[in-house]
């Protein structure tokens, strides 16, 4: 049953399990992927203890020299953290194993291995739901309790490539208010899964279908749904056609991120349909999310371009100074710019060359650089500091957009003509 890569092999592990208790299970989704025979390079590892978690969790780490930190001294949860795994250590649930599966979400998650007798523990049938490929709750209770679990349903299904039960569907359909009580860094998590999968279009779709998105995101609608996917199809198709283009959507701005938030620009792409078009509402649920300051004005900067570009549909091909005003407003979030132009039916050859000139490193209209500074202004034109000096360098930026300075010297003389 288990291969060498399979979280079920206690020889891949990177402690020896002598060290743990002989009533110690693995359980959750380690269990569930490698019965799946799903691959994961780093090891994420979950074991509910019957006593000492916190206690065995820290000895662990002091023999292996790795990271600890107690993640809930209430309910004595800890962190062991390897070069290549991560292994946490809970307090079991209840008086037995037995107890602590039936309060878990879904059956597929409730299978527990015993790395000792190498046996499995499924008392809920998890694992003929697996070969069913089918998610099931344990009980409608259990999702009342965390309600973040009815939108964890459908992230999971479309992880997973699975269906829902109907049964547990319709609880959800029931339950769907309670989300509205979860802490938005929460319910952002599983949006922020859900926008980065491209199964996880249609599964928002069904979230929304099923009630459960109305509370957080009350202005979408089910053609927004749909454009999801459609971005989904374009950036599979750019993928084989421009690999360029494609690394840039998948790629995101310098920022610090946590470990385990999904950032890329196709991401902040599909997010961007699912706000309101007024910009300062589209801020506030931003905000409401709490979405980071660089994500929020990389969307926001996102909303901007299309607009203007939008605006501009109909043309064949934007004029040098209104393709620099794009860039400037867009910034970077210009790839996402266009891959929304390019799913809302804006012809191929007004959008792509806007993406090359944004992939050109030196192009001058998208990437001006300053040939003269305020300085050159105030020493050589004897002008006075103040708000003229900013206009005059923004007119100088979109001459040499538009093709008619190129040098210091050429600008100084285009000032004067100016002037």
């Amino acid at each position: 049953m288990a291969t060498e890569q399979s979280a079920l092999s206690p020889k891949t592990w990177p402690f020896s399990v002598s060290l743990l208790p002989q009533q110690a299970y693995l359980v959750g989704g380690s269990v569930r992927d490698a019965l799946l025979r799903r691959q994961a390079d780093y090891l994420d590892l979950d074991f509910v203890l019957p006593e000492r978690a916190i206690a065995t969790a820290q000895s662990i780490a002091k023999q292996y020299g790795a990271g600890f930190v107690v993640l809930d001294a209430d309910h004595q949860i800890a962190r062991v953290v390897f070069p290549n795994a991560t292994v946490d250590f809970a307090q079991q649930v209840g008086p037995t194993i037995y107890s602590d599966l039936h309060r878990r979400d879904f059956t597929i998650n409730a299978i527990a291995y015993n790395p000792h007798r190498e046996t499995l523990l499924d008392p809920l049938n998890g694992c003929a739901d697996l070969a069913r490929k089918t998610l099931c709750m344990v009980a409608a209770e259990n999702l009342e309790d965390d309600p973040l679990r009815l939108l964890r349903a459908y992230r999971q299904s479309a992880q997973l490539g699975f269906s829902l039960d109907p049964a547990t569907q319709q609880i959800i359909r029931r339950l769907a208010p309670a989300l509205g009580r979860m802490a938005a860094e929460r319910v952002r998590g599983e949006l922020d899964c859900l926008l980065s999968l491209p199964e996880g279009s249609a599964l928002l779709a069904l979230a929304w279908q099923d009630g459960l998105l109305q509370t957080w995101l009350p202005d979408i609608d089910g053609a927004q749904l749909e454009r999801l996917a459609s971005l989904d199809q374009l950036a599979a198709q750019y993928h084989e056609r421009w690999p360029a283009y494609s690394q840039l959507l998948h790629s995101w701005v310098k920022e610090q991120t946590t470990p385990g938030l999904h950032r890329s620009w196709l991401k902040a792409t599909k997010l961007s349909q699912l706000l309101p078009t007024d910009l300062g509402a589209a801020e506030a649920t931003l905000v409401r999310l709490k979405y980071s300051r660089a994500e929020q004005q990389a969307v926001l900067s996102m909303l901007k371009g299309w607009q203007y570009l939008h605006q501009r549909q109909g043309v064949a091909l934007l004029p040098l100074g209104e393709q620099y005003q794009l860039f400037k407003v867009a910034g970077a979030a210009l790839g996402g710019v266009a891959l929304l132009g390019l799913a809302h039916g804006l012809p191929e050859a007004l959008i792509l060359p806007l993406v090359e000139r944004h992939l050109t490193p030196n192009d001058p209209v998208a990437h001006p650089q300053a040939l003269i500074t305020g300085k050159d202004l105030v020493q050589g034109l004897a002008l006075r500091p103040g708000p003229q000096i900013g206009e005059l360098l923004e007119a100088v930026h979109l001459a040499q957009a538009e093709g008619l300075v190129s040098s210091r010297e050429e600008a100084l003389v285009w000032v004067k003509q100016q002037l």
